[in-house]
């Protein structure tokens, strides 16, 4: 029987860390819920289970909304913008991102919006947009009304309308735009930067406190160019550029000798940028770090030697 539940279990893991993560927006707690998910898992009756898959989701998103207020009372103290554990999507760990909407649901923009919610909002909000659940099915996994449900969503939706990322990914054009964008910031060619830069672009750093970066935003083509100019070219010779999709978004890792200590994605429209977010701190790293390990030859950005 054991062998049973945990091939029952495996069958629906990626999934169920794909739920928790954009309920919590860490891949380390992530990890941990669906771990502990699984212990509980073990420890009940599967034959009495009659939707394990149904089960399996009310358990983590119970175990995720017990974290939630820990969490957004941390966040207050936190040194510096908090943003989002990075996660490489390339490999299908956050689940299929085949379009749109699902590009969207693990964004770093809008995890960072989901902040906003409540955790009962946040839950509605991603299992129906995220996962497609229907408002009944919501509606038991909760333990809520249908009519509750609804306006959940609703409210979610009303408080994440103004600010909604616009989320217009290119990928046939984002390598060479990334290889351009660090060559003219390796070279301090802060005019040709400029160039590439939405005039409200907006720049996020997150450090933790464990490293030097902005505390806070930094906002317009100008001062944000000049910002990541001087950022970049503080970097050591021996760190390389590494194109990858990070969260559904084209991003830059910085890798130095087989580790990895800094993560850049971008958002594009009409061919400028128009936010970068970048993520230092070294516990946030850890996850992406190990998936980034698992890349047998990655391939530098083309033409850019750092």
């Amino acid at each position: 029987m054991a062998d049973g539940a945990t091939e029952e279990f495996q069958a629906q893991r990626p999934r169920l860390f794909g739920l928790a993560y954009r309920l919590l927006g860490s891949a380390a707690d992530a990890e941990d819920v669906v771990q502990d998910a699984y212990l509980r898992w073990l420890g009940t009756d599967q034959q009495a289970v009659a939707a394990p898959r149904a089960w399996l989701a009310k358990v983590v998103i119970n175990l995720c909304l017990n974290r939630l207020a820990s969490a957004r009372a941390q966040r207050e103290h936190y040194a510096g913008p908090w943003l989002p554990e990075p996660v490489l999507t390339e490999d299908g760990a956050l689940g299929p991102l085949d379009d749109v909407a699902q590009r969207e649901s693990v964004s770093l923009a809008l995890l960072v919006l989901l902040e906003r919610l409540t955790p009962a909002e946040r839950a509605v909000f991603v299992l129906r947009e995220a996962f497609g659940y229907s408002h009944g099915e919501t509606a038991q996994i909760l333990e809520l009304s249908e009519a509750n449900c609804r306006q959940l969503q609703r409210r979610a939706r009303d408080r994440l309308a103004q600010d909604r990322p616009r989320f217009r990914p290119e990928p046939a054009h984002w390598r060479s735009l990334a290889g351009r964008f660090l060559a003219a910031a390796r070279a301090g060619d802060l005019r040709s930067l400029e160039r590439m830069l939405a005039a409200d672009v907006t720049a996020w750093t997150d450090g933790g406190g464990r490293v030097s970066a902005a505390r806070r935003p930094v906002f317009g083509r100008e001062r944000v160019a000049r910002y990541l100019a001087g950022g970049i070219t503080r970097l050591g010779d021996g760190v390389r550029a590494v194109p990858a999709e990070v969260n559904g978004e084209p991003a830059i890792l910085a890798v130095s000798g087989g580790g990895l200590f800094g993560v850049l994605v971008f958002e594009w429209s009409g061919g400028e940028i128009t936010a970068l977010r970048a993520v230092a701190n070294p516990d946030k790293l850890r996850f992406a770090a190990r998936q980034a390990a698992r890349l047998s030859h990655p391939e530098a950005v083309p033409g850019l030697h750092w």
